[in-house]
């Protein structure tokens, strides 16, 4: 029974995660792998932005820049797919230095054969700024990003720095219209035991769509609801936004990725 539950330290829980529309399921196939039953809540849809001519007019001046900041993998696809839609292929971009922020961003990235020039130690946009590898001042930095709702600190940060930012709209990422039925049922005669959230917005969406379902259940509150549901967030901002909007924050990942998600999900269950 003791190796069953060192090879399998998730058995027996239910986890629910919160992901865009049509995202891979590499998170998914890791929580199983330790065992766990896996539930998914499309939280996010993303689309493309509401005008191309943004990020259009910013690719065709690319020798403008100094840096290109990429923060998702979003930002990376719909960022590359216009630079070939534009008849251009990655040497357009051998002159430009390239941060990112997150180790999925820069996995991504690779896969396109391009190497990132810095990636921050911690993965998230604060040590970005921390860590540049050069003086910031009087760079031009293009920073392809979410239309609304992106990471205004980041922003701030690099222009306090004297950097000069230019932020283009590459994606929408919008909330879905209703929480997926099978997982309300899930919620509702508590089966989930763990929610994950790795963004921020997925918090706010997930807020939204349970407030819009529990109107349908006057006998809940979303207090009632969680109450004995574990919340686990991939990062420090995340977890923020949980306080906020969920009342508490049960899980932290120490490293502030996926894969760091996973371990403190493990850890918690051997130390619970």
């Amino acid at each position: 029974m003791s190796n069953y539950r060192e090879s399998y330290p998730l058995a027996g829980e239910t986890i629910l995660i919160t992901r865009a529309y049509q995202s891979g399921n590499s998170f998914r196939q890791m929580l199983e792998a330790k065992g766990a039953t896996v539930l998914e809540m499309p939280a996010l849809e993303i689309k493309p932005p509401s005008s191309w001519q943004p990020l259009d007019k910013a690719i065709n001046h690319i020798a403008d820049f100094h840096w290109l900041i990429l923060t998702s993998a979003n930002g990376v696809e719909y960022f590359l797919e216009r630079l070939h839609h534009l008849g251009k292929d990655i040497n357009y971009l051998k002159n430009l230095k390239i941060a990112v922020v997150g180790k999925k961003t820069a996995h991504f990235l690779e896969k396109y054969n391009i190497s990132p020039d810095f990636i921050p130690p911690d993965f998230i946009a604060d040590s970005l700024v921390t860590h540049f590898p050069e003086s910031i001042e009087g760079k031009k930095i293009l920073f392809p990003r979410v239309e609304t709702g992106g990471r205004e600190i980041l922003v701030q940060e690099l222009t306090q720095q004297g950097g000069e930012v230019v932020e283009i709209p590459a994606y929408q990422s919008t909330c879905p219209d209703t929480i997926d039925n099978t997982v309300w049922d899930a919620l509702v005669k508590e089966v989930v035991s763990i929610i994950t959230f790795a963004s921020s917005k997925t918090v706010r969406n997930f807020h939204y769509l349970v407030t819009q379902a529990l109107q349908t259940t006057p006998q809940l509150t979303l207090s009632s609801l969680l109450t004995e549901v574990a919340i686990a967030s991939i990062g420090p901002q995340t977890s923020m936004t949980c306080q906020e909007l969920l009342g508490k924050v049960d899980i932290e990942a120490q490293e502030y990725t996926l894969e760091g998600l996973v371990d403190s999900l493990v850890k918690k269950q051997y130390t619970s």
